[in-house]
């Protein structure tokens, strides 16, 4: 595995973690929040050997090179996001050819919304923890309001002092939720190096402040795995058991009992074995 700069546009770098040949099939890989390209340091390696073109970058915000004005929003948009994200494609060298998505969190929200709006690009999407939009949708508006209050440090991340909350004590709210989800100890230093600064989290909570109104997706017409981990701690039942409900293509959704929201930190084997099943049954 490499780490190699990706320029897209005057002022938009990204680092991202490399593996395989460049001509091989791509399979772009789409962290969360919280975390970084490192989420995806176990599985980069191991599809790169299995044949295919890795890539998983530091996204907006996250990469230094890639880091505009955060109090400008207008450049933290979803569509800039999910722009960044078909951007990085065409950089590769990809922009003609079918890829495999991944993503989690709110790469995974790029991933549905790219799914949706464009699947004659994909060959196959793989999602981690993060369901489909209208189902979180519905399982937000439920009355026992139990993914309401999953969801509601979302609206902490809108305050004024959320980054120095979020820095205080060395990222102790960060740490003390990875660790509780079952991060180990040197995958939250890693994503740490890379979000723990004034400057990437204000860019990070960017992200959230520019988000707006969810704009309705319907059903994704590309081939879909969804993992879920029953003990995540931001996604409920209702809304991942839901998501199969949206997707009009074949289909598999695995649940990985005792896993919170960092599967891929959590299970990393389980994961890359799911995951090359998917990719080779969408191969062609």
């Amino acid at each position: 595995m490499e780490v190699r700069r990706i320029e897209t546009a005057p002022g938009l770098v990204f680092d991202a973690s490399v593996a395989g040949k460049d001509d091989d099939t791509l399979v772009l890989m789409l962290h969360g929040f919280g975390v970084s390209r490192h989420f995806w340091k176990a599985q980069v390696p191991v599809m790169g050997r299995a044949g295919y073109f890795a890539v998983a970058p530091n996204q907006r915000g996250y990469s230094a090179g890639a880091r505009p004005d955060p109090t400008h929003l207008e450049s933290y948009r979803f569509d800039r996001l999910t722009g960044d994200a078909l951007d990085i494609v065409s950089a590769l060298g990809h922009g003609d050819k079918r890829f495999h998505l991944v993503g989690h969190d709110w790469g995974a929200s790029l991933a549905w919304a790219i799914a949706f709006r464009h699947p004659e690009k994909l060959r196959s999407l793989t999602i981690l923890s993060r369901p489909h939009p209208m189902s979180f949708a519905r399982a937000l508006a439920m009355p026992d309001g139990d993914q309401k209050r999953r969801s509601g440090h979302h609206q902490a991340f809108l305050e004024p002092d959320a980054v120095p909350k979020l820095l205080a004590d060395d990222c102790a709210w960060l740490r003390k939720r990875h660790a509780k989800e079952g991060v180990p100890k040197d995958a939250i230093d890693l994503h740490l190096s890379v979000l723990g600064s004034a400057p990437a989290m204000e860019a990070a909570l960017a992200w959230y402040r520019a988000r707006g109104e969810r704009m309705p997706l319907g059903p994704i017409k590309v081939p879909t795995l969804y993992i879920w981990g029953d003990a995540d701690d931001t996604v409920g039942r209702a809304a991942a058991e839901g998501t199969g409900e949206f997707i009009d293509a074949p289909y598999r959704f695995e649940v990985l009992p005792g896993v919170g929201h960092y599967a891929a930190d959590q299970r990393p084997a389980r994961v890359n074995e799911l995951l090359l099943d998917h990719l080779g049954r969408y191969a062609a």
